[in-house]
């Protein structure tokens, strides 16, 4: 899951990248996402996985309270990531003549950088009914199924739900995957002779 949750998002930054016709406002804060995305799963899952390797579950004061620190502040930039492409679509169909003055590229960086400052996230809810429940019931099985819920699971169906649904960035991976591909076969062919 970690897997595809990299490079689903890898994918679709370096195709949102690669395609001059994707660089609007929408595609700017996808892309934003995807970034995030790997980053939020990146504070925890690695350090999940070598624990489960090495059957131990302990981590210093340092690492945990670094952890700590980036796991909360990806998450608050993934739910307000949301509330702006929210409020682009929002733009885009209730105001759509006015679309482009309004969603300037200007304000697009300006969004997104409010994005990393002190609001309220989307992930506040389930966050903090983790570690509630887990100091009322101290089913460690429970408390895990919702940890990985929210910190693999969602992150990783985000590229799905996003943007594979969407026929221009369907397109643009097509393109980028067709453009690799030729490249590949262009270098194993000079190794070839």
């Amino acid at each position: 899951m970690y897997l595809v949750t990299m490079l689903g998002n890898l994918l679709i930054i370096l195709t949102i990248i690669s395609d001059s016709h994707l660089h609007t406002p929408m595609y700017f804060f996808l892309s934003n996402l995807s970034f995030v995305d790997i980053g939020f799963t990146s504070t925890t899952v690695p350090k999940m996985l070598v624990n489960i390797q090495a059957q131990r579950k302990d981590i210093s004061y340092i690492g945990c309270f670094t952890q700590l620190y980036f796991f909360i502040t990806f998450a608050l930039l993934d739910g307000l990531l949301l509330t702006v492409m929210a409020y682009d679509r929002f733009v885009a169909i209730c105001h759509p003549l006015h679309y482009m003055v309004i969603m300037n590229p200007h304000l697009c960086v300006l969004l997104v950088l409010m994005c990393w400052f002190t609001a309220v996230s989307l992930y506040y809810g389930t966050s903090l009914g983790v570690y509630f429940s887990s100091a009322v019931t101290h089913s460690s099985h429970k408390s895990s199924i919702a940890s990985v819920m929210y910190t693999v699971v969602t992150p990783m169906l985000n590229p799905f739900i996003y943007s594979l649904r969407n026929k221009d960035l369907k397109g643009a991976l097509g393109r980028l995957l067709h453009h690799a591909a030729s490249c590949l076969s262009w270098v194993t062919g000079l190794r070839t002779k």
